[in-house]
C-alpha cells in the first residue's frame, strides 16, 4: 500500500486547492491511500525553544503524518509572490527533525489561469530543497476544461516517482 499525505497550503474552507486534492484522492488506484492533513491551522508559530522542551501535540501529529507517508502532494495558492505562511511554518517544524528529508513531494496550485501561481510554487520548491525533497510536477493547474485530467496526470506521476524512489533510512 502506498500512502500519500495531501496538504493544502490554503486554510480556506472552500479552497480550489483543497478541491484539487480531493480530485487527486478520488483518482488513485486501489493500492494507494491518500490522507488529507488538515492540521496546519493548529501548528503554533515555529519556535526552536519548544524543541528542547515539550513538543506541542499538533507538531507531533504533523511530524507523525509526514513520517508515516511514502510521498506528499501539496496544492497551494500563491500569497504575495510566495507560499502561504501556514505552509512555510509547517515546513519549518520538520526541517530539523527530518521527517521531510528526501521525501517525494508533488507540488502544484489550482489557479484561474496558467500564468498564475508560479512564484508561489518556485518559493515552495526552494523551501523544499532544504530537505532534499524529490519534486514532482511544479506547474500550476488552471481550473476549467481538462482540470481533472491534469490532476490525474500529476497524481500518477507522484505514484510512479514513489515506486521508483530508493528506500529512505528510518
Amino acid at each position: 500500500m502506498i500512502r500519500i499525505l495531501a496538504i493544502c497550503g490554503s486554510l480556506q474552507a472552500k479552497s480550489a486547492n483543497l478541491e484539487l486534492l480531493r480530485i487527486a484522492a478520488s483518482s488513485t488506484p486501489e493500492d494507494v491511500e491518500v490522507t488529507l492533513f488538515d492540521g496546519l491551522r493548529l501548528l503554533p508559530p515555529f519556535n526552536p525553544d519548544l524543541e528542547s522542551t515539550d513538543v506541542p501535540p499538533a507538531v507531533d501529529a504533523w511530524r507523525r503524518a509526514i513520517a508515516d507517508c511514502d510521498g506528499i502532494l501539496i496544492a497551494s495558492p500563491e500569497y504575495a509572490h510566495s507560499l502561504p505562511g501556514a505552509l512555510k511554518n509547517g515546513v519549518d517544524w520538520v526541517i530539523g527533525s527530518g521527517e521531510l528529508e528526501r521525501k517525494v513531494v508533488a507540488i502544484t496550485a489550482a489557479v484561474p489561469s496558467p500564468e498564475r501561481g508560479r512564484l508561489g510554487l518556485q518559493a515552495l520548491r526552494q523551501t523544499l530543497s532544504a530537505v532534499s525533497a524529490t519534486i514532482v510536477g511544479g506547474d500550476p493547474i488552471a481550473r476549467g476544461a481538462g482540470f481533472d485530467d491534469r490532476v490525474e496526470v500529476l497524481i500518477s506521476a507522484l505514484i510512479d516517482a514513489i515506486r521508483r524512489a530508493p528506500p529512505r533510512n528510518p
